[in-house]
């Protein structure tokens, strides 16, 4: 498996000191735009060995007494009740998670804004639920001609109409659960309202990928072009960077295309812009941070293929277009890489073609490859996570985990009461069995002991899994891929 490649406490270190810089920059007051995720950045761990997913959360504790949280989600998004991909719940439920984990951790959240808000029912409903829990809720509005018509932007019709949200630290730090949240917008109508009060304030941004300092074409780039396939996000060479400075630094189109405009803003609110180029907005150190960059490689490469297999299947679902998966087959290209550098994808294909069935196979922390059948108890993913438990617990392969005394009564549930005609146990039904057993059999209970260790473990499946078990190994922290077809 991969060997660290990150130093996370030298990341930590560094950026919150180069945020305190900036903060200086500007005299004391600082918005800073926070892309991507901000407490749970799985992408970046995965590609970055050793980046922890909690890593930029730490790093804003280091500075927990200037800090203060304000998160924008889209009343639209609400509305339209729009789901996290990753965690699967709604946009308005993962604010209410991160508002509960940013004051467990002692962050001040002072505030949520409801952007492109007119008064939809459901985001008033949710405005109520959050004013109960203490949280102050402003609203923003869809300002016509934004961001180019800056003449109209800039002005009280534009943000001007905005409410004002009232903060009392220096850095704010405007986070949001997903895209088109309005964090960018958000930040620009503070500037506006502040400058109009006569306070000075500045905005940087920080975005995490792509890493402004790494060559365009570094798989770990790459990478980033294949999460964001389905965006139609690209990377690409700042001009205005090199044009400035003669230096060649990374960035992404929505950036580059979006600065002339931001420049006339800042322009009009500051009356000089205080950046020379979209990579000077920004305040990512993570770029210096890496300590093997072959390994960095090697980790990104097998993202690419992740995002690929999952477009292959989306598009067999019917969730994505050809052109998505045209992409990520160039970048596949691009960065020189095959399917078959993922280890697990050729074991489950030789055992289903073995077994005449659905197969699975997993990639353990040494290196070890352990495969799952179909049988008549078990589906092949149920199979494979027992066998991957007894492997981990030095345990012989033919021993039986699960007790018939807990294995029957969900099959008898599942056939004769709840109308399934398949009585072959889930991955989440397997756990459920497997906990019952740990009660009386010792065995069952080490076992269990060992599902931590199956986090950042590679698996891969011969067919498009169930949501049940897409689920349950999601939530194990297994870094699965499927084959684009279902079960015959």
């Amino acid at each position: 498996m991969l060997c660290p490649a990150f130093d996370n406490e030298k990341y930590l270190q560094t950026q919150s000191a180069h945020i305190r810089d900036r903060i200086a920059q500007f005299g004391g007051k600082l918005y800073l735009e926070f892309g991507g995720k901000l407490y749970d950045d799985n992408h970046a761990s995965r590609v970055l060995p050793g980046f922890q997913p909690d890593s930029k959360l730490r790093m804003l504790l280091q500075l927990k007494d200037q800090v203060e949280m304000v998160i924008a989600i889209n009343a639209g998004d609400i509305e339209k009740n729009k789901l996290r991909g990753d965690l699967g719940i709604t946009y308005d439920l993962d604010v209410i998670r991160l508002i509960n984990i940013f004051r467990e951790l002692g962050l001040y959240v002072s505030s949520v804004v409801l952007t492109r808000f007119h008064e939809q029912t459901m985001a008033r409903a949710f405005q109520a639920r959050l004013e109960g829990m203490g949280i102050r809720v402003y609203h923003h509005y869809a300002i016509d001609g934004y961001p180019s018509d800056t003449a109209h932007v800039v002005s009280d019709q534009g943000f001007g109409k905005n409410d004002y949200i009232e903060t009392t630290r220096e850095l704010v730090v405007v986070t949001a659960p997903g895209p088109g949240s309005g964090k960018l917008a958000t930040c620009l109508s503070q500037l506006y309202h502040e400058h109009q009060r006569g306070i000075t304030a500045g905005y940087a941004k920080f975005e995490t990928f792509p890493i402004w300092n790494l060559p365009l074409n570094h798989p770990v780039n790459l990478a980033y072009e294949a999460a964001t396939a389905d965006l139609n996000d690209v990377n690409m060479i700042d001009p205005f960077h090199l044009e400035a400075y003669g230096v060649t630094t990374v960035n992404y189109n929505r950036d580059v295309e979006a600065f002339p405009v931001l420049v006339a803003i800042f322009k009009k609110i500051l009356g000089h812009c205080p950046y020379k180029s979209p990579t000077d907005m920004g305040v990512n150190m993570v770029g210096n941070c890496i300590i093997d960059d072959e390994a960095v490689c090697r980790a990104s490469r097998q993202e690419i293929i992740r995002r690929y297999y999952e477009a292959m299947c989306r598009l067999k679902q019917g969730k994505t277009d050809e052109e998505t998966v045209r992409k990520l087959d160039l970048l596949m290209k691009k960065a020189a890489v095959e399917p078959g550098e993922r280890k697990v994808v050729a074991a489950a294909l030789e055992r289903a073609e073995q077994t005449g069935n659905p197969a699975a196979a997993m990639e353990l922390p040494d290196g070890t490859i352990v495969t799952g059948k179909t049988s008549d108890l078990l589906g092949a993913s149920s199979a494979l996570l027992l066998n991957a438990l007894k492997a981990l617990g030095g345990m012989p392969k033919d021993l039986h985990l699960i007790s018939p005394v807990a294995l029957d009564p969900i099959q008898h549930l599942k056939v004769d009461h709840l109308g399934n005609r398949n009585p072959r146990l889930h991955t989440d039904e397997t756990l459920i069995a497997l906990s019952i057993s740990a009660a009386t059999n010792p065995m069952a209970e080490f076992a269990m002991e060992q599902l931590s260790k199956l986090r950042g473990c590679e698996v891969h499946s011969s067919v498009i899994l169930s949501p049940v078990d897409e689920k349950t190994f999601k939530r194990l922290g297994v870094n699965l891929t499927c084959e684009p077809r279902y079960m015959g």
